[in-house]
């Protein structure tokens, strides 16, 4: 059993619970939304659930296939969208940190514990741990990190039709060799954020 997975267990066995886990995807892109899921499992150990880890361990088909195996097996989840606007205004990762708290807070059920992906989350109320690479050893985070990479993805082959110069449904926002020469021929669209230093260079060149 992995250090993670240990401490999932051991709250159980203390009969704490039920217990979140919460993660985000599309921090590093430079354009789209910032997505954050919590989730909560029934049972964060059932044998249906073994193929679930870390979403960029695995393929996007597989992540949509797990997508309704996680929904059918969680106790509820909760996805926030966090616009490219206030990820510019506040900062990646302030923007970020408030996002887990407003996932957390839509959650139906209020959880016992809170188990994130890395960085601790103040000012909750509920008893909180940060774990070091969370989406690969704590089953909650990874449901999480799954649910959120799945909205996320859906949402840039949405943005990929409405502006289809960019290719954000293979690169999803992210700086690759193609889409940083997107941007270079067309310049930037509504849907990149000004904040990071890639798009504000060349709207500093316009």
């Amino acid at each position: 059993m992995q250090p993670g997975h240990e401490i999932e267990a051991k709250l159980i066995a203390a009969g704490i619970g039920p217990i979140a886990g919460v993660d985000e995807a599309g921090r590093g892109a430079c354009a789209g939304p910032l997505v954050v899921a919590a989730v909560i499992l029934r049972d964060p150990f059932a044998p249906e659930l073994s193929p679930v880890r870390d979403s960029k361990e695995l393929s996007e088909a597989t992540r949509e296939k797990l997508f309704d195996l996680i929904y059918l097996h969680a106790e509820c989840v909760s996805v926030i969208e966090i616009s490219e606007s206030e990820i510019d205004a506040r900062g990646v990762h302030a923007a970020n940190l408030d996002g887990m708290r407003r996932a957390i807070q839509g959650l139906e059920i209020t959880p016992q514990y809170i188990l994130t992906d890395g960085y601790a989350i103040e000012g909750l109320g509920i008893p909180s741990l940060g774990v070091w690479k969370g989406d690969q050893v704590v089953h909650a985070i990874s449901a999480a990190s799954i649910i959120a990479k799945v909205v996320r993805d859906r949402i840039m082959r949405q943005l990929d039709v409405e502006y289809p110069s960019y290719g954000f449904a293979g690169h999803k926002g992210y700086i690759t060799a193609a889409h940083s020469k997107a941007l270079i021929e067309h310049g930037p669209c509504a849907v990149h954020r000004r904040s990071f230093s890639n798009v504000g260079a060349l709207l500093n060149k316009q």
